[in-house]
């Protein structure tokens, strides 16, 4: 019988889901019943610390023994309950023009015997995914990010528990919120894209949702707010993406630099926010950033499900030789694009057809009449 061997590694930021879909694909590259019928045995290895992994596979001063691990159906049995990524993940880019290591990479892959690849990760991972199938490595993608921007597909892991995690925390913060007639400012994750914003602020019932694909006007922001506090609110929560900026602004950054791919590290709009709302309005108002609160926790069942079918559509993609391909969720189905298209563009929310540019919020019209 025919023997290959598969490489499987999570990159850029950590999430909920990852471990649900590293479990299916082993299951489904070592499922007994299937091996039968495609007469291949694959053997599966785990590559920890994601594309660094395959920079440094011996391991360096950041991780002491090897980063290649072989993975069994026993050993990722419980995996789909964890979040987080159990095989380690990091923002290494091979091909970052100030130290480019593609070489190095390309060298191990063959050096390791890796037949094949799947890389399970968002723009930055599956576009160094899309570089190396161009220098004719046998790779699929998985769709991850909690900013649900990638191209190509209706969703990407970790997404729906991230959601899941901004609602809780903001009906925690109703309590303090209403006690003391506060106003609170909570800071999402989104750089470009405003999905998490919108959703989580739907979900929670967010008054005010700023976006990423819609600058705001300050004073607009503050007259929506005295108009609910002579309504009868008694308090208010503002949702806001790490990417929104004020119409003839700029995006808030941490700190100075970019990372290996070229993006700046965002943070800053929600207590700027929240002090020019107080300066101008007199209302008490706070602000919290949820930060990495968003990726952490286990996986809701839906992207344990997600994780689950992606895993087994990444293997399918291999079995079928059809490779360049990404797993991707369209109109309710599985399906599989190729990497250029999930990488060529952002998926951006759709100011006209999901934002009220007036209210500041999520559409209040959806059938169109």
């Amino acid at each position: 019988m025919e023997k290959k061997r598969i490489g499987v590694l999570t990159g850029g930021g950590d999430c909920a889901g990852l471990n649900p879909a590293i479990k299916w694909v082993v299951k489904t590259a070592l499922d007994d019943r299937l091996r039968k019928t495609r007469r291949i045995e694959y053997e599966v290895l785990g590559i920890r610390d994601g594309w660094k992994g395959l920079v440094s596979p011996e391991g360096d001063s950041g991780f002491l023994g090897s980063r290649i691990i072989p993975l069994t159906e026993e050993m990722v049995r419980t995996w789909d309950r964890y979040g987080g990524t159990n095989l380690g993940t990091s923002r290494t880019n091979p091909y970052d023009p100030q130290k480019n290591q593609s070489k190095v990479v390309l060298e191990n892959i063959e050096r390791l015997h890796l037949d094949y690849l799947i890389a399970i990760g968002g723009e930055d991972t599956l576009g160094v995914a899309h570089k190396l199938y161009g220098e004719g490595v046998k790779i699929v993608g998985i769709p991850k990010t909690i900013d649900k921007d990638l191209s190509g597909t209706d969703y990407t892991l970790g997404f729906e528990t991230a959601v899941n995690v901004i609602t809780e925390e903001i009906d925690r913060l109703r309590t303090t919120a209403g006690s003391h007639k506060r106003i609170f400012v909570v800071e999402t994750m989104g750089r470009h894209a405003g999905w998490l914003a919108l959703e989580g602020g739907e979900s929670s019932g967010a008054y005010i949702i700023l976006i990423p694909e819609y600058d705001f006007e300050l004073e607009r922001v503050n007259e929506l707010l005295l108009e609910g506090r002579r309504k009868g609110a008694r308090y208010d929560i503002v949702v806001v993406a790490e990417g929104a900026k004020p119409s003839g602004g700029s995006e808030f950054a941490k700190e100075e630099g970019v990372d290996s791919f070229g993006h700046k590290v965002l943070g800053g709009i929600g207590e700027y926010l929240a002090k020019e709302i107080m300066k101008t309005t007199g209302i008490e108002t706070r602000s919290i950033t949820l930060s990495h609160l968003q990726r952490g926790g286990v996986p809701c069942a839906y992207d344990r499900r997600m994780g689950r079918y992606f895993g087994i559509a990444a293997v399918d993609l291999i079995v079928r030789e059809d490779f360049g391909k990404m797993a991707s969720y369209r109109n309710g189905k599985i399906t599989a694009v190729p990497l250029e298209e999930a990488v060529g563009k952002l998926n951006l929310v759709d100011v006209k057809t999901q934002y009220d540019t007036e209210r500041y919020n999520g559409r209040r019209t959806i059938l169109g009449y």
